[in-house]
């Protein structure tokens, strides 16, 4: 499986809104943007998307911007990921049919499908929440201890 930078993108600014959710404040494309180094027009185009799917909801005007629209223990990788990777859990393509049938459909069922199922049900256990903590033990080791 591979994630697409849209989806990475996308993963990481959700992070990003779910390290200040408590505040209750709507946060704005741009300074998600200048905090992760991303592209404005970029991330317009993935929190189309998020909203879309209902991650996010959108507020207009001078105190806008967006917020999440779930606790971020409520949203999982996998409904980041499933809500901008177009080819995330694509069909995998035939291989072998025609002139092998049985081994076609030994590598969908004992193969492919297993991977799939078992690719979506590790997503699907990891939370936003999850990956908040993460990054705040980072967040912490890469601190500086300056001693007088």
């Amino acid at each position: 499986m591979r994630v697409s930078a849209k989806g990475r993108y996308a993963l990481a600014a959700v992070i990003s809104m779910a390290q200040q959710y408590d505040s209750g404040e709507h946060i704005t494309v741009i300074s998600i943007s200048e905090k992760l180094g991303i592209s404005k027009i970029y991330l317009e185009q993935v929190f189309a998307l998020l909203k879309k799917a209902e991650i996010v909801s959108s507020t207009k005007g001078a105190q806008g911007g967006y917020q999440l629209t779930r606790m971020p223990g409520q949203i999982t990788v996998l409904d980041v990921l499933l809500a901008v990777e177009s080819s995330l859990f694509e069909q995998t393509q035939e291989t072998v049919q025609e002139k092998a049938p049985d081994i076609e459909m030994a590598m969908r069922l004992s193969a492919f499908n297993i991977l799939d199922r078992n690719v979506r049900q590790t997503l699907s256990s990891i939370t936003i929440a999850d990956l908040v903590s993460e990054a705040e033990k980072h967040k912490e080791n890469n601190a500086m201890m300056f001693y007088i």
